[in-house]
């Protein structure tokens, strides 16, 4: 469902593809929490290869900056497509979820 990704600069990389959805969140949340409790709580989502996104997506990126930020990191998402972004808008989540264009951009200030 997803790989992750690890650099130098201190930040994980997840790479969910496809339907970003009821069947594929759960997995993914587990993960995102997996890595806050071995304390890389500094956590990048990129949407690049995610086609469609629902609720329950947006609650495991929701639950999974929750998390993070409780633990003093962040979570950012980057490359959203049209319909990730479309959806992060009517939800106004785009507020807290603020879309980078790029995983350089979204790591950066780090």
């Amino acid at each position: 469902m997803f790989y992750e990704e690890k650099d130098a600069g201190g930040y994980v990389a997840l790479v969910p593809e496809g339907k970003f959805n009821l069947v594929s969140a759960p997995p993914l949340k587990a993960r995102i929490d997996d890595l806050v409790r071995e304390g890389k709580a500094r956590i990048v989502v990129d949407l690049s290869a995610v086609d469609f996104i629902d609720s329950s997506g947006l609650g495991a990126l929701i639950g999974g900056l929750k998390a993070a930020r409780q633990q003093g990191g962040d979570l950012r998402i980057a490359a959203a497509g049209d319909q990730v972004k479309a959806v992060l808008k009517l939800t106004n989540l785009d507020r807290i979820l603020s879309p980078y264009a790029t995983v350089e951009e979204a790591r950066h200030g780090w």
